[in-house]
């Protein structure tokens, strides 16, 4: 058994620098770390991959061979990838004895509620070789600046984890950069824990490009709500308090924390249930640290 995470998000959400930090941050709590580039468009990794997709298929090639755009070419690299998913098992069966895993994917959206290629890779890997896996879904905080925005990445999250089926977890990456687009509304914990979206009604009126949007924006926020099932926590990729404690959060999901133990069902369950501070470093600690209060944020502009 193994275990590790998938690192999905939109292009410019800090996917490869995230892997980057998060192996070097794994490494140095002791766990031996693989990651796993599956992203055939990155042909400059900061990290060194124990797997690369690219002695596979290359993207450049594809386009040129079949006359594809980006998107039609990643969609086709995903394919030939499922296809020929025992090369990837067999460069993985080595380290799944002994690596907690990092699959870096790419960032074409459509991969992973729409086209199911990239799902299967991730599932057929599950069930060959007994993976226990985590989605870490990257969202750009500064959407959160952008009332619009904000409903975009919330039906793209529920999207994503109604198709893909596994532990997830949303994270609101480069937190530390919040408001370099403007203030937001409300408090950090509105956004985090989407609560009641019918707020975001008066600040989208305001946007004449909006307004005539409004009952579609309306229902949009309804099937968030009815679902019930997005929420976000934050990360600043260059603080190890905030990285550590989005490890404590992923280890829970993906029972990291459970492994090597030996006890009855009950003590399981009370290591499950056991209360953590992470709400207070997820919100009220994060919010003093990265964003201005209103006298001061005044003062700045």
């Amino acid at each position: 058994m193994a275990f590790g995470q998938v690192v999905i998000g939109p292009p410019g959400s800090g996917k490869t620098t995230y892997c980057n930090g998060m192996s070097q941050f794994l490494s140095l709590i002791g766990r031996k770390v693989a990651v796993i580039n599956l992203d055939p468009a990155n042909d400059a990794l900061p990290y060194d991959c124990a797997v690369n997709i690219e002695d596979l298929i290359k993207l450049s090639d594809v386009m040129n061979e079949h006359s594809l755009g980006p998107n039609g070419g990643l969609v086709y690299c995903m394919d030939y990838l499922e296809k020929n998913i025992d090369w990837l098992q067999s460069k993985l069966e080595p380290l799944c004895k002994d690596h907690y895993l990092l699959f870096d994917f790419p960032g074409q959206v459509e991969l992973f509620f729409l086209h199911s290629n990239a799902k299967n890779v991730i599932m057929k890997l599950i069930k060959k070789l007994n993976l226990r896996l985590t989605v870490v879904h990257l969202v750009d905080a500064h959407l959160c600046s952008d009332p619009g925005k904000y409903v975009s990445a919330l039906l793209l999250s529920l999207s994503t984890m109604i198709h893909l089926e596994l532990p997830h977890i949303n994270v609101l990456s480069k937190i530390d950069l919040i408001e370099s687009y403007g203030k937001l509304a409300f408090n950090l914990d509105f956004y985090t824990d989407v609560q009641d979206l019918s707020y975001l009604q008066h600040h989208l009126d305001q946007d004449p490009r909006a307004a005539k949007y409004r009952k579609l924006t309306k229902e949009l926020c309804n099937v968030v709500q009815d679902f019930s099932l997005v929420d976000f926590t934050t990360l600043d990729i260059q603080d190890k308090e905030s990285v550590g404690n989005l490890v404590k959060l992923i280890d829970r999901t993906n029972g990291y924390i459970f492994a090597g133990l030996e006890c009855s069902a009950v003590e399981f369950s009370k290591i499950a249930v056991r209360p953590v501070d992470w709400d207070y470093y997820r919100v009220a600690a994060v919010q003093e640290k990265y964003m201005k209060d209103d006298e001061n944020y005044e003062n700045d502009n």
